[in-house]
């Protein structure tokens, strides 16, 4: 007498196709949900540039956001580039970014030789823009994973370059920039590291405030080693000669 047929084998590949569709269905629902979660944090610091362009709108930093949420407290004193001594802007310039005035946001030319040397093994310098730095203070981090906010800061500097114009750019760079622990823009740090306004910086204190921005942390415009003073004699040189490198803050 013939034995009947189990189905149960049928069932089971029927399931196993069912949990194969199942986790295919289920990857494809998280991989829609991570780029939509993508394009939303793109869209924020994209809206925010548009809303930081009015000279009346003060930014603040993700640094300074992250004192405030430990309530570790800061100063920062916001001031228009109107009250800024020029020699200071003029310093900062011809210290972090001489092309400033010429380049849409990133420096391809420095850009360019960062990738030479990395490509040839030799240690790389920097290659941040000024602007580059302000996209980085305002929307990203500075550690962990600084390859990955690289990537994410170069389109954002390109992007708020062409938003927003060089005068802007600067007073906001110069009104968010860490110049000590907790001392932020250059109105608390003119006043905490030398007692004058940003209005009324001498020519020697705008150049010490200036390479001091590089590491803040271990670096004193108020009291400068050797080092720092040979830098600030060679910036406070250029400033001086800088010409057409700062038209466009006019």
């Amino acid at each position: 007498m013939a034995e009947p047929i189990s189905d149960h084998g049928t069932e089971g590949l029927e399931m196993a196709s069912r949990g194969k569709g199942g986790t295919r269905a289920g990857l494809r629902r998280w991989l829609r949900r991570a780029f939509l979660a993508a394009v939303a944090l793109a869209a924020i610091p994209a809206v925010l540039t548009i809303v930081y362009a009015p000279s009346f709108v003060h930014p603040v930093s993700t640094l300074m956001l992250k004192d405030i949420l430990t309530f570790s407290g800061y100063d920062r004193r916001w001031v228009s580039i109107d009250d800024v001594a020029p020699l200071l802007s003029d310093s900062v310039i011809m210290s972090e970014d001489g092309q400033f005035c010429f380049h849409h946001g990133v420096d391809l030319g420095e850009l360019r030789g960062v990738v030479d040397d990395a490509l040839a093994g030799e240690a790389t310098r920097g290659a941040s823009t000024i602007t580059m730095q302000t996209v980085k203070n305002l929307f990203l981090w500075a550690r962990p994973l600084a390859s990955v906010r690289k990537v994410i800061e170069l389109p954002l500097a390109v992007y708020f370059d062409a938003v927003l114009s060089k005068r802007r750019i600067m007073e906001i760079y110069l009104n968010i920039a860490e110049w000590g622990p907790g001392i932020y823009g250059i109105e608390a740090a003119a006043r905490h590291h030398f007692g004058v306004s940003a209005k009324n910086l001498t020519r020697r204190q705008a150049a010490l405030l200036a390479v001091t921005l590089p590491n803040p942390y271990e670096r004193n415009p108020a009291k400068p080693g050797p080092g720092l003073r040979r830098l600030a004699n060679l910036i406070e040189r250029r400033a001086a000669r800088s010409g057409g490198y700062v038209g466009c803050l006019d």
